[in-house]
């Protein structure tokens, strides 16, 4: 295993789940599972004594569920990056999950390949959202009344909004690069700055603030 592989802490209370994850990542080069968890107490505790890269986190589990896990992870010093398995993709814990800080979601029953990447993905610091789980969190915003202001976003140049607008629609790097006829470096150079302006730690922030400061409105 190669000093640089991905380091990852695995919380589900279900143990099959938890052998079968880490069967699947473990075959990797480049990942290595260092600890298992039952619950979201035992992913904290083990969370601190590990550090690792990434957590691998189930939603429902007993004692302490996902959510407050990951509210607790993310609250660190450097936060946590937490990818969420989530059973289905109208999971009413998924918007507040990512209000809680996940970097990403992925649905149980996807390829075993998917969670690789999902892994991979969260671990370069960036956001993934499954595009059923984005529809999802659509659905539950269009529920909501704008709760953030519009003033957090006075610092974003006219492309950068523009960039933004695209990015909580569900693009990604490479169709907001066909949509605006740019590179795409010049994407990731203009979320970089986006994230950077607003202090947010990654895409799954900016999406929130997009849809919870009105910029976004479902269904646009």
């Amino acid at each position: 295993m190669s000093d640089e592989a991905i380091r990852v802490l695995i919380a589900d209370d279900q143990a099959l789940m938890r052998t079968g994850f880490q069967m699947i990542l473990d075959v990797q080069p480049d990942i290595e599972v260092v600890g298992e968890a039952i619950d979201g107490s035992d992913a904290i505790r083990h969370y601190e004594r590990l550090t690792p890269d990434v957590v691998v986190m189930d939603v429902r589990m007993p004692a302490m569920d996902g959510i407050e896990a990951t509210r607790r992870l993310t609250a660190l010093d450097p936060p946590a990056r937490v990818l969420i398995l989530t059973t289905f993709d109208l999971d009413e814990y998924v918007y507040e999950a990512l209000r809680a800080g996940a970097s990403g979601f992925l649905l149980k029953d996807r390829p075993p390949e998917e969670l690789v990447a999902a892994v991979r993905v969260i671990a370069a610091g960036e956001a993934l959202l499954a595009p059923s789980v984005t529809r999802r969190l659509i659905e539950e915003f269009a529920k909501r009344a704008p709760t953030a202001s519009r003033d957090e976003l006075g610092e974003l140049t006219d492309r950068e909004r523009e960039v933004l607008v695209l990015m909580a629609r569900g693009l990604s790097n490479r169709e907001i690069a066909g949509s605006l006829f740019v590179a795409e470096t010049t994407v990731k150079t203009h979320v970089g700055r986006i994230l950077g302006k607003l202090r947010l730690r990654d895409r799954a922030q900016a999406v929130v603030l997009a849809y919870e400061s009105g910029l976004v409105q479902p269904g646009d």
